[in-house]
């Protein structure tokens, strides 16, 4: 289905709440990793919101933040590299096709490679959210999700 795009977890949920999401769609909440949030956020209230607007056996949600044993639904979570380290996740587009093969355990983004690579040249790493402190240099330390979320 198409890619509803979010930079953080409260504007996804105030799009579900407000009826912005409709079946069929796949929810993307990026910088929400180890390096973006920082310290990789759970997802459990984008997926309760989903399943309380009665959407959860028609949206998926995919995130580089994580979710707990409490989620339903399709979420697709600690996506790697995350957005805030440049990976994938981050070039992804409102309205791009999503392909997502659950019994395969495969994820696809349904743009040419040529189109990829543009966005990829194009690609600004927004500032961090936090940018002083402990939290700071977390963020500008530590590894992926799926490298253990560690510093380095």
């Amino acid at each position: 289905g198409p890619a509803r795009v979010f930079d953080c977890e409260e504007d996804a949920i105030h799009a579900i709440l407000t009826h912005a999401v409709h079946p069929g769609e796949a929810v993307f909440i990026r910088y929400e990793g180890p390096k973006g949030g920082p310290g990789m956020r759970e997802m459990l209230n984008p997926t309760s919101a989903i399943a309380g607007m009665g959407l959860d056996k028609d949206v998926a949600l995919i995130t580089d933040g994580r979710f707990s044993g409490a989620s339903r639904g399709a979420a697709i979570g600690h996506v790697s590299p995350e957005a805030a380290s440049g990976g994938p996740i981050g070039l992804v587009k409102e309205g791009d096709t999503i392909e997502i093969d659950i019994p395969n355990a495969s994820i696809h983004l349904a743009v040419s490679d040529e189109e990829l690579a543009a966005r990829k040249a194009a690609y600004v790493q927004p500032e961090p959210n936090i940018k002083t402190g402990w939290l700071a240099r977390y963020a500008r330390l530590v590894t992926s999700a799926n490298l253990g979320a560690v510093l380095k």
